[in-house]
C-alpha cells in the first residue's frame, strides 16, 4: 500500500475555516443590524424567526415569509426585501445590488458601519425623492 501526501485535506480544511469565519462575521453583523433597528439581536441566530424579524424591520407583513418559499417567486421578495433594508439604513438602490452580489461583505458594512436605522422602509429616506407621487406631474421644477 502507496502513502500519498496529499495537500488536499488541508486545503479543505483551511476553506472550511474561511468560510467558517466569514460565516460568524456575517452573524455576528446580523446581530447588530437587528439591535440597531431596535429588535433582540438573538433573533439573527434562530433560522425562520431572523426571516420574520427582517420583515419586521423593513415593514412588510409576515405573510411574504411564505412567498419567500416559493421556488422562483422567491428570489424576487429577497431582492425586494434587501432593497428595504439599505432603504430602512438609509442607502440607495447601489447598496442594494452590493448586497444581492457580495452580500457578507455589505451586511457588514450595515451592521459595524455607522448606518443608522431611519424605520420601516424608511420613509424619511422618501423625503427627497423628486418622483413621488406629490411630484408627478412636474418632476423637474426645483424643490421647495
Amino acid at each position: 500500500m502507496e502513502n500519498y501526501n496529499s495537500p488536499m485535506p488541508a486545503f479543505g480544511s483551511g476553506l472550511f475555516l474561511t468560510f467558517g469565519f466569514f460565516g460568524l462575521l456575517t452573524l455576528i453583523a446580523f446581530w447588530r443590524i437587528f439591535t440597531k433597528a431596535g429588535k433582540p439581536g438573538w433573533a439573527a441566530i434562530i433560522p425562520i424567526y431572523n426571516l420574520i424579524v427582517l420583515l419586521e424591520i423593513v415593514g412588510k407583513p409576515v405573510w411574504w415569509f411564505l412567498l419567500m418559499l416559493l421556488p422562483c417567486v422567491n428570489f424576487v421578495f429577497i431582492i425586494w426585501t434587501y432593497n428595504l433594508l439599505s432603504k430602512s439604513f438609509g442607502k440607495t438602490e447601489g447598496f442594494t445590488v452590493g448586497l444581492i452580489l457580495l452580500n457578507p461583505i455589505f451586511i457588514m458594512i450595515l451592521g459595524f458601519g455607522d448606518a443608522v436605522y431611519l424605520g420601516p422602509s424608511a420613509k424619511e429616506a422618501y423625503a427627497d425623492n423628486r418622483f413621488g407621487a406629490t411630484d408627478y406631474q412636474k418632476p423637474f421644477d426645483p424643490q421647495p
